[in-house]
């Protein structure tokens, strides 16, 4: 069976996140994943991927981990995840603490969401030069996971560096919450199969069936299962295409796809509400 969930960006003018974590739970939701821009540099030399102007919401992202605490303080079933951290932007010893401590006080209800960004300017202000984000993002992701199960952790890379320390809380998930891979390149498949336990990709103008195999194979390469992975994808109303939502769903389901998450474009609640409130008649059809 396929869960539904909804990703967004909370900001200060649309729905707060406990009112939408809320009302998912309260309409058959079974996840709420929120996305992280630390800031925007005003300076624009990154074109932005989806091409055109860069949206000025992307300068108004909340916290993720502070709009998800308050989603998950409300809610009781609901799961929690990021879509996406960006993981360079964050110290290691940090980003475990913090994850770590969101998989407490959501009694293991968080899925951890990662990339690397695409804003070079964005990650610059943060120390860290375009070319190393995903060599970086690998040995930070690795690093959490140290701390996330070892009591005196420790890790000696290129990157991250740090002799034993004492770091808690530890997660309530055994081995720590899933980390969905939210990127889609050649590379990616790779990736996922070495050190995450998910793919999170956005539904779009790939060849999304041709990316499950080469998990599968990688997987298997590294002596996983496809059993052992979470597939989630985010679509929207932009690319349903001819054959509509309800037969989409089915399509992604059929590739594998554990979980089917719409996404919210920031707006007023006036104009949120009643996008929300159509796609949860939808996803009644499935239930």
């Amino acid at each position: 069976m396929t869960d539904f969930g909804l990703v967004s960006i909370p900001t200060h003018y649309s729905i707060q996140p406990a009112d939408l974590a809320r009302w998912a739970e309260a309409n058959g939701f079974e996840a709420l994943f929120y996305g992280e821009h630390t800031h925007i540099p005003t300076s624009r030399q990154t074109p932005f991927p989806l091409g055109g102007e860069l949206p000025m919401y992307y300068a108004q992202f909340f916290d993720p981990f502070i709009a998800l605490t308050a989603a998950a303080a409300v809610t009781e079933t609901l799961k929690v995840g990021t879509s996406v951290c960006l993981v360079p932007e964050h110290h290691p010893i940090n980003l475990a603490k913090a994850t770590a401590c969101l998989d407490r006080v959501s009694n293991g209800r968080f899925l951890f969401g990662i990339g690397a960004g695409w804003n070079a300017e964005e990650m610059a202000n943060h120390g860290v030069a375009f070319k190393d984000r995903w060599k970086i993002t690998r040995e930070r992701v690795l690093a959490v996971r140290e701390i996330w199960t070892k009591e005196a952790a420790e890790f000696h890379g290129q990157f991250v560096d740090f002799d034993p320390i004492w770091c808690w809380p530890k997660p309530v998930q055994a081995g720590g919450p899933p980390i969905l891979m939210g990127a889609t390149s050649k590379w990616s498949a790779r990736r996922v199969a070495e050190y995450c336990d998910g793919w999170f990709p956005v539904d779009g103008p790939y060849d999304l069936s041709a990316s499950v195999e080469a998990i599968r194979v990688e997987a298997d390469k590294a002596g996983r299962s496809m059993d052992e992975f979470d597939l989630s994808v985010i679509t929207a109303d932009g690319v349903f295409g001819r054959s509509g939502p309800e037969n989409r769903v089915r399509e992604l389901s059929q590739m594998g796809f554990n979980r089917v998450l719409f996404l919210i474009e920031p707006a007023e609640p006036d104009t949120q509400w009643p996008v929300l409130e159509r796609y949860a008649g939808l996803i009644r059809q499935f239930q």
